[in-house]
């Protein structure tokens, strides 16, 4: 059994570092044409340090997302995540509705991915997402937590103004009785 948490990024380390040594960065649907315009900042909010992602979300030219990501290996390589169920976020946002992707090794295409949606309210909380939940987009391939490469914190798939602070990533283990989503 594992333990209750690994930190995957606790926000102690310089900005854009990540507690695991990667770097997160900003990435926009312009690098498909689109024109969504945002900004990732760091600093403090309501007394926690967190990574905020601000902007425009725009389905203009066939875009219509925002994204905040993060390598799982400061190499790029894969890590294997199966000794948890799934991942929690400390987050502050707008009362919309995000994403968080997953990426593996084993998907080939951008826009591929392992999807689960959750709503950001006005005050921090930490939501829970366990891999069992998160659905195939775009692809057949099962998801493997064993191949896990990549996470995204997304603004997508509708026109509206984001403002979504994270002040915690972990990989965590989800009792059967617990909830999704808890604060």
């Amino acid at each position: 059994m594992p333990v209750a948490a690994a930190i995957i990024d606790d926000l102690t380390r310089g900005p854009p570092v990540a507690s695991i040594g990667s770097s997160w960065n900003l990435l926009t649907d312009g690098v498909m044409g689109g024109v969504s315009s945002g900004t990732m900042t760091r600093g403090n909010l309501d007394g926690r340090a967190a990574i905020r992602l601000r902007g425009t979300v725009s389905l203009e030219n066939n875009g219509g997302f925002l994204q905040i990501a993060l390598d799982l290996s400061p190499d790029g390589s894969v890590i294997d995540a199966s000794a948890w169920d799934g991942i929690e976020l400390d987050i502050l946002g707008d009362g919309e509705e995000y994403g968080v992707h997953l990426r593996t090794d084993a998907l080939t295409r951008p826009w591929q991915s392992y999807r689960h949606l959750f709503t950001a309210g006005p005050a921090w909380q930490t939501v829970r997402l366990r891999f069992a939940d998160f659905t195939a987009h775009r692809t057949d391939v099962p998801f493997d937590p064993r191949r896990l490469r990549r996470l995204g914190v997304v603004a997508i798939g509708r026109a509206f103004s984001c403002d979504l602070s994270l002040g915690g990533l972990r990989f965590v283990a989800i009792p059967p009785t617990g909830k999704a989503v808890s604060t």
